[in-house]
């Protein structure tokens, strides 16, 4: 019976976020690229299966028999100053449970709280935390699924808002094919508490939704690995001018002229690594939509484009990541994780 509780509960919770979705929501955060290589990888992917334990924040199913008592940091140098990060901790309890804890948060910094006349009264900061506590099991040989529960706290000044989150994901891996994939349905959930109250009550806002589905190849004969990762299955428009002001009647916002191949685009990203060893990456990638959405006429522009590269030193793993959102702008991540058998006696 309560597991039937359970499945009915999460039902109406992937309902009412499947059409709610308008390209709006709260804990946008939850999108951001949470290490070096998944930045350089286009920001998201969900199929890669080379024992890395951060691949875990995009798909829960990979965890794996290797990423058993290893940690994860991360940090990013993000736009205007913000501040950003992760740290994930994996421990396996046997052979079928796979179990890891991680935290992501964002710091948007100190501002000035000033009132109409420029007067400043004082500070106030922004941030936003979820912690994902994740759960994985093999069901064969190539096949493991997973599932992450992710509670959220946001404090924007004197608002605040709690939430809770969703992640189920299915692995699928092909060693001897150099071949895997993977399915995630990420952010199915509610908010536990509005930013604020009016009227009608407390003032509830959907969660960013997101349907992700990837493959990656390797090379047999050549040190090359290959990702395709689609994105935002559950709605085919991404037309961000319309999603978002959709109320607002202007000239750009009426453009509806996007082809079928451009919008098939705008829902993936395409990623490669050059891997000639276990210890050494580097990897580079193209994300459509971010290009489309963030390039400006006139200027030339790499948004889209991410690079990066990783090497191991002595007992750790380091990796940076760089992105270009904007002309002149540029996210900067850097990462490191270790496996701490690798120190004991």
């Amino acid at each position: 019976m309560f597991k039937k509780h359970i499945l009915v509960i999460s039902l109406i919770l992937f309902y009412n976020q499947l059409f709610s979705q308008a390209g709006k929501g709260v804990y946008q955060f939850l999108e951001l690229p949470v290490s070096s290589r998944l930045a350089a990888l286009g920001g998201t992917n969900v199929s890669n299966n080379d024992n890395d334990i951060n691949f875990a924040f995009q798909n829960p199913a990979l965890l794996t028999t290797e990423t058993s008592n290893v940690i994860g940091l991360n940090m990013a140098n993000y736009l205007a100053d913000i501040q950003f990060g992760s740290a994930m901790y994996a421990l396996n309890l046997d052979k079928k449970n796979f179990f890891a804890i991680g935290i992501q948060y964002v710091d948007f910094g100190i501002f000035k709280e000033t009132n109409e006349f420029n007067e400043v009264l004082g500070e106030f900061t922004a941030k936003d935390m979820a912690i994902n506590i994740i759960y994985a099991r093999p069901l064969t040989d190539k096949i493991t699924i997973g599932g992450t529960l992710k509670p959220i706290y946001s404090a924007y000044e004197r608002y605040s808002s709690f939430g809770i989150a969703l992640d189920a994901g299915i692995s699928y891996n092909d060693p001897l094919h150099l071949f895997s994939a993977g399915l995630v349905v990420k952010n199915i959930g509610t908010q536990l508490k509005g930013y604020y109250s009016d009227e009608n009550g407390q003032h509830y806002e959907s969660l960013p939704l997101n349907i992700q589905l990837g493959i990656t190849k390797k090379l047999a004969h050549a040190p090359f690995r290959f990702s395709l990762n689609l994105h935002n299955l559950q709605r085919w428009d991404l037309n961000y001018l319309l999603a978002n002001q959709s109320g607002i009647k202007t000239a750009a916002t009426r453009q509806s002229n996007i082809s079928f191949i451009d919008m098939a685009f705008r829902h993936s990203v395409i990623g490669v690594e050059f891997v000639p060893n276990k210890s050494f990456y580097i990897a580079a990638s193209y994300n459509h939509r971010r290009h489309q959405e963030l390039s400006m006429n006139g200027f030339k522009s790499l948004a889209g484009f991410s690079v990066g590269g990783g090497i191991k030193l002595y007992k750790f793993q380091v990796g940076f990541g760089m992105s270009q959102y904007q002309v002149g702008n540029y996210a900067y991540q850097f990462s490191l994780s270790t496996g701490l058998n690798e120190f004991r006696l």
